[in-house]
């Protein structure tokens, strides 16, 4: 049988254009982080030493180790690379054994009967992205770095939301592999499902070491074998397993995964095998015309969803530092908010199998981008031959994973050629059509025909639209943040709205740790620092002050007031397009996670705190949702008996209809109820109910607002619906007035007036302490209870002091 040999130990870094100081290299890892363990450069992450480290990507650098001989129990020893970060040249004892320049791919050299000096140089990314645009043209791209003429990780080049911090390393495991006779090189499994049973069907590639006699294949899944015999290179062998169970997303049925085993034999025994899970379903994507548009729906098992999503980013800038385990909590937290889907965004990377392993488990669905990212991508050499290669292996690697269930293109290419001013720019040069229309969808229809593939995101699915056409496709709502207020969210209804978000500061405990000693402010230099977007306080400050007086001087208020936005912004948009189902098919927020400590769009920030938004999230994709819109024509604001309806929606996305009595309430600032009902209302499932409300029910004016209330037949606390026709700068608040008190594990409010979205930052109690909800409305004599974990001194003192709420304006 195969056997492996890691090399994880034994690694020295340097690099020769320094004091040629030997240091000790963690593999897999990358330089940046062997300088920090060795002390020899600041943490990135703190303060403004980002810029401190910005020469590291501007160097050489080399790792060595002694090569082990192979021995002579095989007749083979092959030198395999899971990752290398990105342009490096290998050699032993000085010679070459090759040249790589793509940190997505794998690579194998044939080691037999050599041992010596590894040695692994690592050119600049800066050095091949400049020599590349060199030779194929300038080309346009969002961001002056050259990351589009280079096969890495767009991001280590900086983003609106990540730092400049340009890795090189050997970022993935690496190990010798000693064999004889022949090797399994490649299986592609594809996985389907006919008339109740799974079907795999497996189609092998081997490697001998010389041509001979017949091999044979067998494998096994659910109980079932089945054997085939190869007489070249390649074969297949196919299995049906009778009743099979299928695997869901979460919230819609169990994740039953498979083991996949296959063994390679000779005449003399097993020489190799391969392992994996996998899960049974089905997937389609329904992007059929219709009275609306042009849909963008998925299908998984025959059921048709609303995609609960969130955009994945890399978890580290360093991303060799993520664990399985850091890799299972965040995705974790992403299913305990109630997504169901996660888009790996393509200005990162393909993930580890740790995070597919963790989708598979938890029932998160996978939409997985090709790394291109909002620049135009040459097409000439070497890049196109990268990027097949590239997508050819991470296709079939990532096939066995029941929860990948898209393959797209790109991120905003398509967008950024039509709106960004490339198409005059390039005059005829290549961009990436070829990719996203020609390589990428050929090479998915070859190898993982179970699976659909869009061209990119946005996209209209045709060059007769626009490709952000909202009718039509997947959108990307970006006007509002950059330019309008959220409550335009309101005026159109998308059929997939695959980024939209709103930014808000880290947690306090964050910016303190990564701001030491520094006087936190709106605009001090740390905190500006750690704002990546373009004048991203500015917009942060313009939306702020179409809801609220902008507090001046006052930083505790100002963190408060931005994150309590972000919540606003991101379930303004939700609740519209929930309730619009199924012409809109899903919301993917941007985004769940951060890189680092940052102001950003993210609902866990770069510390792995969770923000008011990450909170709201949990509210806004349950099973099932209150919320209240407008139809029609006309200002609803304006008086009842306008030309608009305000209408209560049910939002059920459970298996199980939801019939219930509304409680509608009138009500004043100072608590007085002014009109009440309690209409019926049925949802079937997965289906939205519409209740209008009566006339005499609609708020008046800055003094009045409508609480809707319905039981969640599943449990828990009642769902409950705010609407409020004038902005909080507008409404004559009454002054907050509420009793604090120590409950075990956690903190109870009562109010005595209305309290609109109080807060626990409960990071301010204790670094270590976290809350288990964000922002809660009370009415009058109205009680919470906010659970608190880490909290190692309670006190209701402290306690108060942690809390904030919406105070009245002036």
């Amino acid at each position: 049988m195969r056997q492996v040999t890691p090399l994880t130990d034994g690694w020295i870094l340097h690099h020769p254009e320094g004091t040629g100081q030997a240091l000790p290299a963690s593999v897999p890892g990358c330089v940046h982080t062997d300088l920090l363990a060795a002390g020899l450069i600041p943490d990135p992450f703190l303060g403004r030493d980002e810029t401190e480290v910005a020469w590291v990507g501007r160097r050489t650098w080399t790792y060595e180790r002694d090569l082990p001989a192979g021995g002579s129990a095989h007749e083979r020893t092959d030198l395999v690379f899971d990752g290398l970060d990105t342009v490096a040249e290998i050699l032993l004892d000085g010679r070459p054994l090759g040249r790589v320049r793509n940190m997505h791919r794998s690579y194998r050299f044939d080691v037999t009967g050599l041992s010596g000096r590894l040695t692994v140089r690592f050119a600049s990314a800066y050095d091949e992205a400049e020599a590349v645009r060199a030779a194929v043209g300038d080309r346009p791209g969002a961001y002056p770095e050259p990351y589009q003429y280079v096969r890495k990780m767009a991001c280590s080049f900086g983003w609106d939301w990540g730092p400049t911090l340009v890795t090189a390393g050997i970022w993935r495991p690496v190990r010798l592999e000693h064999w004889s006779t022949a090797r399994i090189a490649r299986v592609r499994p594809l996985v389907t499902v006919a008339d109740g049973a799974g079907v795999v069907e497996l189609a092998v590639d081997v490697e001998r070491t010389e041509g001979g006699a017949p091999l044979d294949v067998e494998a096994s899944v659910g109980g079932v074998r089945a054997r085939a015999r190869f007489e070249g290179t390649a074969g297949t062998v196919r299995l049906r397993v009778p009743d099979v169970r299928l695997w869901w997303p979460r919230g819609y049925g169990e994740q039953p995964l498979y083991d996949v085993e296959l063994t390679l034999f000779d005449g003399e025994g097993a020489v190799d095998s391969w392992r994996r899970r996998t899960g049974f379903r089905t997937v389609e994507l329904d992007t059929s015309p219709d009275a609306h548009g042009t849909g963008f729906t998925l299908v998984v098992n025959g059921e048709r969803l609303f995609a609960r999503g969130v955009n994945w980013i890399p978890d580290d800038a360093f991303p060799s530092r993520i664990t399985r385990d850091r890799y299972r909590r965040r995705l974790e937290q992403a299913a305990a908010a109630g997504v169901d889907l996660v888009r790996v965004w393509g200005g990162g990377i393909y993930e580890s199998e740790d995070f597919y392993d963790a989708c598979d488990e938890l029932g998160l669905l996978v939409w997985q981008d090709f790394p291109f990212a909002c620049a135009a991508y040459p097409e000439e050499q070497p890049l196109r031959g990268e990027v097949e290669a590239e997508a050819r292996e991470n296709v079939v690697r990532l096939m066995p994973h029941p929860s990948l269930v898209l393959w797209n293109g790109n991120n905003e290419n398509q967008w950024g050629f039509r709106d960004w001013g490339w198409e005059p720019a390039l005059a005829g040069d290549s961009w990436g059509e070829g990719y996203y229309l020609g390589l990428l969808p050929r090479v998915v229809a070859e190898s993982d025909p179970t699976r659909p593939y869009t061209a990119g995101s946005p996209w209209s699915g045709s060059w007769l639209r626009h490709p952000n056409d909202p009718a039509h496709g997947t959108h990307h709502s970006w006007e509002v943040w950059n330019r309008r207020d959220y409550a335009d969210y309101r005026l159109d209804v998308p059929r997939f709205v695959a980024e939209f978000g709103w930014q808000a500061p880290p947690a306090y405990a964050t910016l303190r740790r990564a701001l030491p000693g520094e006087e936190l402010a709106a605009d001090s230099p740390g905190v500006l620092h750690h704002q990546k977007a373009a004048d991203g306080n500015g917009k942060l400050e313009r939306g702020l002050a179409r809801h609220f007086a902008v507090p001046e001087g006052d930083f505790d208020r100002w963190h408060y007031l931005t994150q309590l936005n972000q919540v606003r912004a991101v379930a303004a948009g939700i609740e519209h397009w929930r309730s619009h189902w199924p012409v809109c098919a899903g919301s993917v927020v941007w985004q769940l996670n951060d890189c680092w400590p940052v102001t950003s769009w993210s609902a866990i920030d770069g510390d792995g705190r969770e923000k008011p938004l990450y909170h709201e999230l949990r509210r806004l994709y349950a099973d099932r949702l209150l919320t209240v819109r407008t139809d029609g024509d006309g200002d609803a604001s304006a008086g009842r008996g306008g030309g608009r309806r305000l209408v209560v929606a049910a939002v059920n996305q459970a298996a199980e209809e939801w019939r219930t009595v509304l409680r509608l309430r009138r009500t004043a600032v100072d608590g007085r109820v002014l009109a009440e009902a309690e209409p019926r209302c049925a949802a079937d499932a997965r289906t939205v109910a519409l209740v209008e409300v009566p006339a005499e029910l609609v708020p008046v004016g800055p003094e009045e607002f409508l609480v809707a209330d319905a039981q969640d037949p599943a449990g828990g606390e009642p769902l409950r619906a705010l609407h409020f026709p004038a902005a909080d700068r507008d409404i004559p608040y009454p002054r907050p007035e509420f009793e604090v008190a120590l409950a075990p594990e956690g903190v109870t409010v009562t109010a005595r007036t209305l309290v609109r979205d109080l807060l626990l930052q409960a990071d301010r109690l204790d670094p270590e302490a976290s809350a288990d909800r964000g922002p809660v409305t009370l009415l009058p004599g109205e009680r919470v209870t906010i659970g608190v974990r880490g909290w190692q001194t309670p006190d209701p003192k402290a306690a108060r002091a942690a809390l904030y709420c919406v105070e009245p304006a002036g």
